[in-house]
């Protein structure tokens, strides 16, 4: 039997590569003449990066240090992918610079944090010659609207006028700093969405989100990084009032905060689209990078994965992308995941034929927790016993 191995990270415990080899070893324990294809994939979150070059080899990855969420240096890296045409690609992975793990547990405040790392991470891709550039999105610790990355991309003339220059400061110091900016205190950034218009922003986001609302960014997402009923409210009135300045300073459409995506990590997606970026689902970009549709036609199953199977889940994710690629060739998909929080009757609907859990008890999630690996590969054994040949 030919099984396709197609799993995201498990997020904290085990990186996409490791989580396709432990559910090989389990695989191999009851069927080891099974042809077994390890293809670890990402959402745009923790991990893009590190697929992404795995799958194109002709990409080359640099090392950087850009601003982290805390405004403190981290290191983060930019892959570089040459075109056929001589057309040059680059893939930035957002996590690096404002991502949760980056934020301690007892520091994390998603008012303070912030993206402008990611601006760093940007400029870094156009000097590299990059006039394509792919912005993975997911795992953030920041709630700022993107406005970090506006603050980063502002003109020098610009960051150094005293009026102006406050505003730039404003924009870099977190979402809570956002209240009551105007479309005056803006207007610098149609130079910036100019300057940028040569180069085609591509936002690969894990959710589908809109920035505004019960499901945005701040109702959807913010007590994840910290914030409390109260301040999530607030956020949501911060980023708000920066989209109202920046759509109006910008002359777009107001409703450009329902395009989905434009909540992923913590509305980053918006901040993009206000530079012209227009947005893929995550899974998607990196599917196509590896070969994914080739490769479901050549297997009889696919077992995918990640750590926590929920209706996130069904908005965009790599299961949902894995289930309706093999849903399209006719290859029956099985979930393997930390916990499983989605119906039967939900996981059919995105083409999910099975899903099962590692840990359903407290015990068990403990259990995982301590010994990842192993249990994922347990697991992996029992379900290769129901659907091996």
């Amino acid at each position: 039997m030919r099984v396709l191995l197609a799993p995201d990270c498990f997020t904290g415990t085990l990186s996409a590569p490791q989580a396709a080899d432990a559910l090989a070893e389990g695989w191999r324990r009851h069927a080891p003449d099974d042809v077994l294809d390890l293809c670890p994939l990402s959402d745009g979150g923790p991990g893009f990066l590190e697929v992404l070059a795995a799958a194109l080899p002709a990409g080359r990855l640099e090392a950087l240090t850009v601003a982290g969420p805390l405004g403190e240096p981290v290191p983060a890296g930019l892959l570089v992918v040459p075109g056929e045409d001589g057309a040059v690609t680059a893939y930035v992975e957002s996590a690096q610079a404002c991502g949760l793990h980056l934020v301690p547990a007892d520091r994390r405040d998603p008012g303070r944090t912030t993206t402008r790392g990611v601006g760093d991470l940007l400029r870094a891709a156009r000097d590299a010659g990059a006039r394509r550039v792919v912005v993975g999105l997911g795992g953030s610790g920041t709630n700022d609207g993107g406005a970090g990355v506006l603050a980063a991309l502002a003109p020098p003339h610009v960051a150094a006028d005293p009026v102006t220059g406050a505003v730039v400061e404003r924009l870099a110091a977190g979402g809570a700093a956002l209240r009551d900016l105007t479309a005056a205190d803006l207007g610098w950034l149609a130079d910036v969405r100019t300057d940028w218009s040569g180069v085609d922003l591509v936002v690969a986001s894990d959710v589908d989100i809109a920035l505004l609302g019960f499901h945005g960014a701040s109702a959807g997402f913010a007590a994840q990084k910290g914030a409390g009923p109260e301040q999530a409210q607030s956020l949501e009135r911060c980023l708000g009032d920066l989209a109202a300045a920046a759509t109006t300073a910008l002359g777009l459409d107001p409703k450009l905060t329902a395009t989905p995506g434009a909540g992923a990590a913590g509305g980053l997606g918006f901040g993009l689209m206000l530079l012209g970026a227009t947005r893929v689902p995550g899974s998607t970009a990196v599917l196509d990078a590896v070969g994914l549709p080739a490769r479901l036609r050549g297997s009889d199953l696919v077992v995918t994965g990640e750590g926590c199977f929920d209706w996130q889940s069904l908005r965009g994710k790599v299961v949902a992308g894995v289930a309706r690629a093999a849903t399209d060739v006719g290859v029956p998909v099985v979930v393997v995941a930390g916990q499983v929080l989605v119906g039967r009757r939900e996981a059919q609907t995105i083409g999910v034929d099975a899903a099962y859990p590692v840990a359903s008890s407290p015990a068990e999630v403990d259990a995982a927790m301590a010994d990842p690996h192993g249990t994922l590969a347990a697991r992996a054994e029992r379900v290769a016993r129901t659907w091996s040949r």
